[in-house]
């Protein structure tokens, strides 16, 4: 693979890493979001290669098979995500750094693959209840569904001291700044050199 930067974003869901992914992506023309590839069906208003490449499991696992994915995951019950190789050297070769909003897990295997040329930052929510009331308040999971994302979130926000910095988000606006700052620091930084 060629070499670049990364910034990685990940925490629990509802913790509103994707909030803040989308305010920098307005902020750093220099930043390119990285579209992850899923098994899961869309969900409102989600478009095929803009915000996820939705694929079949057989195609997802097939891809496995041919060693596509930088790293991928079962993340809930027989639903995968992935990041693909491609997708990462696309943004490389267009002179851009790679952005993720990515889920714990794979945002920890991201890390320590890429090491220093990644920034890997957890979103804390201010607590699990109101993580649980946020994931509650989107209507767009079942009760089964719901129950695993808040099982899930309870074991990720124990990872939180595996990441470069954990960015607390009580408040979006402050959390936002602080994302860009933090961003704005890594991408001054010297060019890596691999």
């Amino acid at each position: 693979m060629k070499t670049g930067k990364l910034v990685i974003f990940s925490a629990p869901s509802g913790a509103g890493k994707t909030t803040i992914v989308h305010y920098l992506l307005n902020k750093f023309p220099e930043l390119e979001f990285s579209i992850s590839a899923t098994t899961r069906a869309s969900r409102g208003e989600e478009v095929n290669k803009k915000d996820y490449y939705f694929i079949t499991k057989e195609d997802f696992l097939h891809k496995v098979a041919k060693h596509e994915f930088v790293e991928f995951e079962e993340v809930y019950s027989g639903t995968f995500y992935g990041t693909l190789k491609s997708e990462i050297n696309r943004i490389w070769s267009e002179g851009k750094v790679v952005v993720f909003d990515i889920d714990v897990e794979g945002g920890l295997r991201l890390k320590k693959k890429f090491e220093d040329q990644a920034l890997a930052i957890f979103v804390q929510p201010p607590s699990l209840e109101v993580l649980i009331q946020r994931l509650g308040s989107r209507g767009t999971d079942s009760a089964e569904k719901l129950k695993e994302r808040i099982d899930k979130a309870g074991k990720e926000l124990s990872y939180a001291d595996k990441f470069d910095i954990i960015l607390p988000n009580y408040d979006l606006k402050t959390a936002c700044n602080e994302a860009e700052r933090l961003v704005g620091d890594f991408l001054k930084m010297q060019k890596i050199n691999i």
